[in-house]
């Protein structure tokens, strides 16, 4: 939880509601397969999915759910996350995942991604994007030592 909550927190300063859960592709098979294929009917719109090690999770989400899943790639002890880009990353065809970088910047952008794509049909989550990029620049921009 502590790499997805910063998809959580991300999405709360933006306004945007959204269903936290701690699911597994191996050991909470039946219930994360029924999550996913109900997730539409409950006005969700896309599914970011978090997983180490051999991160089945945004894959066998996929395969339930006809909305968009962005996978999120956890810092494992083994291999840094490196295993688990790579699980994600390398879906069969068919089975699309977006997939992003390993840790806390990939559950972020993971989270503005899913915003972007909210955003092309609401003005008002657009503005509030806007507002998030113009602080972050403006965030560099004071930080700089730079004339």
């Amino acid at each position: 939880w502590p790499t997805m909550e910063e998809a959580s927190k991300t999405l709360d300063h933006l306004g945007i509601a959204h269903e936290s859960r701690v699911g597994s592709a191996h050991r909470t098979p039946d219930a994360m397969a029924e999550y996913a294929r109900t997730a539409s009917d409950r006005g969700l719109r896309v599914l970011i999915a978090g997983a180490g090690g051999a991160a089945h999770l945004p894959g066998m989400v996929a395969s339930w759910t006809t909305l968009p899943v962005l996978g999120v790639p956890i810092q494992s002890r083994v291999l840094q996350g490196v295993d688990s880009l790579l699980s994600i990353v390398q879906m069969p065809g068919g089975v699309p995942v977006a997939t992003f970088a390993i840790g806390t910047s990939g559950a972020k952008n993971a989270a503005l991604f899913a915003a972007r794509m909210l955003a092309t049909r609401d003005d008002a989550l657009r503005s509030r994007l806007i507002g998030f990029i113009e602080a972050q620049r403006d965030q560099v921009l004071g930080d700089s030592v730079l004339p």
